[in-house]
């Protein structure tokens, strides 16, 4: 998972990923690589054309009177004197909210809209005078009448620094505000952008579950989850470093689901950030932001011993998700993708690279010997790599400010599909018709509230299980995928749970191995196993 701020398509805080299939020991329901999930669909494989306009209809314009200084007289980048609110309505601010965990939808650009961007701004408020939070860091805050000023200022590993600045200007939909906000790197402001204010609430209308039910809940106390796998009995949770803490490796003996126990950690210094996990037979890999592959030996399922990581050397390489399908491991490495041969699990070979952009994938499937691939600002790419040794691409889709993030395909009346999930404000569920990929075509889409994303997504049989961070866990019917149904949904997030308040937050990894239950990762809550009733 990387961290870094997000304008238009690249992201404010991260990526991440997860996926998985059991072993033969294990129960042998279908997971996300399942390739056919057409059994008994009603659909015939007609559809019309959606036309792709990209994430938003048009310019969103100032979201908020407020203005930025001119530079030569704004004074460093992020202080106070570097917002005008002089055409605020500061009054109405009397009636702005002040306690709750908030989504601002922001835009920057060009005042005049001859360019622009739409990005997103997480701030969290106590009303007992707890320590505010921007993007999820604490802020210092000072008032001004009924206008709030936040910042932090954060040292980075490399000695520079990054400061995140906000000030309210009015509240004229009242509890909800406006404002202004600015972003910098080593005194040098990257961005200015107007807001207005979303509180993360439930959806309207909505309890805690339908048509899901908790099992169990188990904390993560090490890093920050964002990842697991189910193998052997046993759940193996990944971490990355943020906010403190430092990632790594938490194992779970969840034989018995409703009481998991949590039976081993491992940390290491200087690696500890972990984004991704996967299994085959008695090795576990794991993403490393700086190692590339990490394998383990779980020949003891409860004592995951570290054999080596790939490709090996000394250099730093980036790994940050993982997908296998049979004998093949994929993973993002750098600005590739790396395809290994594990048709001996604990003596991996790689056999090559496939890298068709100078720019990091974030996530792939493969279904045979195609593989799809989420790459990020440059799209979803369809590739041969039934000879590993030349993979080949054969199609690729794209649409305006894209951020192609997760994807899982199947065959539903006859046809391949492919559903696409884009990261980042606007961004939502796409259906694409993949069966000739040199001609992609959209044929659906879902979405929920706008300013909010999806993290990833599994395919089994005819539903779509997405963890789509503040939105929790949803459940779509996806038999006709021209028109995907929500018939089941669990809130994980919640605005009361610690640390709570940035944009990659929430309900993040998800895997069914399928023994009749879904295991999730809540950044927050750690880890959840649901049912469906």
């Amino acid at each position: 998972m990387n961290w870094t701020r997000f304008t238009g398509a690249s992201l404010l805080a991260c990526a991440l990923t997860l996926l998985g299939c059991p072993p033969a020991s294990e129960p042998t329901g279908p997971d996300a690589s399942t390739p056919d999930a057409s059994t008994g669909s009603e659909w015939d494989g007609g559809y019309v054309p959606l036309e792709e306009t990209g994430n938003w209809s048009g310019d969103p314009g100032a979201l908020s009177p407020c203005t930025f200084v001119p530079k030569a007289s704004a004074g460093a980048c992020g202080e106070r004197t570097n917002f005008d609110i002089s055409a605020c309505d500061q009054a109405s601010l009397a009636n702005a909210s002040t306690e709750g965990a908030y989504m601002m939808l922001s835009r920057g650009g060009d005042p005049g809209g001859e360019w622009y961007y739409v990005s997103a701004v997480g701030l969290t408020l106590f009303s007992d005078g707890g320590t505010p939070l921007l993007n999820g860091e604490p802020a210092t805050e000072t008032r001004e009448g009924n206008a709030r000023f936040f910042s932090t200022l954060t040292t980075l590993p490399d000695g520079g620094t990054r400061r995140a600045s906000l000030i309210t200007c009015e509240a004229p939909q009242a509890p909800e505000f406006t404002g202004c906000f600015t972003y910098c790197r080593n005194g040098r402001t990257l961005s200015q952008e107007t807001f207005k204010s979303e509180r993360l609430k439930w959806r309207a209308g909505e309890s805690e579950s339908s048509g899901l039910e908790l099992v169990s809940e188990s904390y993560v106390a090490q890093g920050y989850p964002v990842d697991v796998y189910v193998t052997k009995g046993y759940a193996y949770v990944v971490a990355v470093d943020l906010m403190g803490k430092k990632g790594g490796l938490t194992v779970f003996d969840v034989r018995d689901k409703a009481a998991p126990v949590k039976v081993k950690t491992i940390h290491m210094d200087g690696d500890s950030y972990w984004n991704a996990a996967w299994a085959k037979g008695d090795a576990l890999y794991v993403a490393s932001a700086d190692r590339g592959v990490l394998l383990f030996d779980i020949t003891d399922p409860a004592d995951p011993k570290l054999v080596r990581n790939l490709p090996g050397g000394s250099g730093r390489v980036n790994n940050h998700t993982l997908f296998i399908e049979g004998d093949r491991l994929y993973a993002t490495t750098n600005n590739s993708v790396s395809i290994f041969d594990v048709s001996k699990p604990l003596e991996p070979i790689e056999l090559n690279r496939y890298s068709p952009f100078n720019q990091a994938p974030h996530d792939m499937l493969a279904v045979g010997d195609r593989l799809y691939i989420s790459y990020g600002v440059s799209g979803f790419v369809v590739a041969d790599v039934s000879n590993p040794n030349d993979p080949r691409m054969l199609g690729m889709f794209e649409y305006p400010e894209q951020f192609s993030h997760a994807n899982a395909v199947g065959t539903i009346g006859g046809r391949t599909i492919a559903f696409m999930g884009g990261e980042g404000p606007g961004e939502h569920l796409r259906v694409l018709d993949v069966t000739n990929p040199a001609n992609i075509v959209k044929i659906g889409k879902f979405q929920l509230r706008p300013t909010l994303s999806i993290h990833n997504m599994l395919l089994v049989g005819k539903k779509l299980y997405v963890a789509w961070y503040q939105e929790g866990v949803r459940v779509l019917d996806v038999s006709n995928p021209t028109q995907p149904t929500q018939v089941a949904y669990y809130n994980t997030w919640r605005e009361t749970d610690p640390g709570r308040g940035d944009y990659f937050d929430g309900s993040i990894g998800i895997r069914i191995p399928g023994d009749g239950y879904i295991y999730v990762v809540d950044t927050s809550r750690g880890l959840i196993i649901l049912r469906e009733k």
